[in-house]
């Protein structure tokens, strides 16, 4: 009786042995050659290792799965643009298209507005008002509010006051002097591409081309105050 129940015992006891053999291979994770080194296979057929990621081919071997970092992208800050031209004044376009230029080419704002100020002002000798202007105060007067140059009251004054240049050279700023009655007996100021604004004994305060007939034939030179600024 007791060697069965001694038998009875071992039997139970190699029986338990060999289920919880069974247990742990099935939980247990392989480690092979170098204890550092886990082989775990997270997804069916490739491996995550620390040389990279490897991946089981159909052969049976295994193919390197090259990991790119993905691109960074910048995205730059909007930025607010406002288009040159709409920047620029009535007074520019109403001028450059009287004087057929480009409207970003009238950058003096000081000497269109005050042009604008006196246009169509009438014309009369001796006059300096808004009343009634010649031309000699006109160009005197622009001088000293746009250029800050005083100049004589005449136009011969002011032509011996400055330096007498070609038609060619001409640029903004300048006067420009004609022989209409005699001498030196009519000025302007010059503006760019052939044209002047002037008091004119016809038309009031407003602005003429040298290439017209009338002027182009009275014309006797340019007159550059000095030590004016390039």
């Amino acid at each position: 009786m007791k060697k069965l129940t001694g038998l009875c015992m071992a039997l139970l006891c190699a029986g338990a042995l060999q289920t919880a053999s069974a247990q742990k291979s099935i939980n247990a994770v392989s480690i092979t050659g170098n204890s550092n080194r886990v082989d775990a296979d997270f997804i069916h057929g490739i491996s995550f290792t620390p040389d990279g990621i490897l991946k089981t081919t159909e052969s049976g071997g295994t193919k390197s799965i090259k990991s790119e970092a993905a691109p960074v992208i910048i995205v730059a800050p909007e930025i607010e643009t406002v288009a040159p031209i709409e920047k620029l004044s009535g007074i520019q376009f109403k001028y450059a298209m009287m004087m057929n230029v480009d409207v970003e080419s009238l950058k003096n704002l000081s000497l269109f507005g005050f042009i604008e100020d006196w246009f169509g002002t009438r014309y009369r000798l001796g006059g300096t008002t808004k009343k009634g202007i010649d031309c000699s105060a006109l160009t005197g007067s622009l001088l000293l509010a746009v250029y800050g140059f005083a100049m004589p009251r005449t136009a011969k004054q002011q032509y011996d006051a400055t330096e007498h240049i070609k038609k060619e050279e001409l640029k903004e700023g300048d006067l420009v002097f004609f022989n209409t009655h005699g001498g030196v007996s009519h000025v302007g100021l010059y503006l760019e591409n052939n044209y002047f604004v002037h008091a004119s004994s016809s038309n009031g305060v407003t602005i003429s081309n040298l290439e017209d007939k009338y002027y182009e034939k009275r014309f006797i030179c340019g007159g550059r105050i000095e030590n004016a600024p390039e």
